[in-house]
């Protein structure tokens, strides 16, 4: 599905990697580890020679082609139009989709917020949105980034109910919350410094050891959750 071949630039250094179709991913790192560069990088706003696509090197891939392909969505919803309602701008996100906008409002719990404009909608009102967006679209692919950022508890399960069922195709998620990322229990990949410092399974992630390695004295775990050890 997405082979990255020893590609360098200002911030990432020699990645090499590789994920088949069968595999989702969760990317993990600290503030500026280079996360976000590596998204723009698989959904081709960074343009190489060095990182395919479902067998395609994204270079040559037309925007359209693109877009069937994967779709990003940010950790925010900028909106510039202040009186596009939710509804209006989850009909412009409706591209290959099964799924009518009324259908995707409903399985999302959104229906509430139809008529609201966009940019009225709390932080937790908006990372729904764009879920709902991402069904609406549906690439073959699709990249979340801080899906769970400034979340209260509710909407946090919401979000993560929804990334652990199969409503989108294969999915990679950016975040920082460890309890999410072992909970759904995809492949990792740790960035450090814009390097690869773990690229596999699950399991041997979380391990004592690799997480000792990774985070020193600085995280506790209690009850098959992930603390900042105080």
């Amino acid at each position: 599905m997405i082979t990255v071949n020893n590609f360098t630039n200002h911030i990432l250094h020699a990645l090499t990697f590789s994920l088949s179709e069968d595999e989702n991913l969760i990317i993990l790192g600290s503030n500026g580890a280079g996360k976000s560069t590596l998204a723009k990088l698989l959904c081709g706003l960074t343009p190489s020679k060095n990182v395919e696509l479902f067998s395609k090197r994204i270079d040559t891939l037309s925007a359209k082609e693109r877009s069937k392909l994967i779709n990003y969505v940010p950790p925010k919803l900028e909106i510039f139009d202040e009186y596009i309602s939710v509804r209006e701008y989850l009909e412009l996100s409706r591209l290959y989709t099964s799924y009518s906008v009324d259908e995707a409002l409903k399985l999302l719990r959104i229906e509430h917020l139809q008529n609201k404009p966009c940019k009225n909608l709390s932080s937790g009102e908006e990372q729904l949105t764009m879920l709902c967006s991402a069904l609406l679209h549906a690439a073959q692919l699709t990249i979340f980034d801080e899906p769970t950022a400034n979340l209260d508890p509710q909407k946090t399960k919401q979000v993560f109910d929804f990334l652990q069922n199969e409503f989108v195709n294969n999915k990679i998620i950016i975040t920082h919350d460890l309890n999410i990322a072992y909970k759904l229990g995809f492949k990792i990949l740790y960035i450090q410094e814009g390097k690869i410092e773990f690229f596999g399974d699950n399991k041997d992630f979380f391990e004592e050891q690799n997480l000792n390695s990774i985070f020193g004295e600085s995280l506790k775990k209690v009850d098959e959750y992930f603390m900042v050890n105080l």
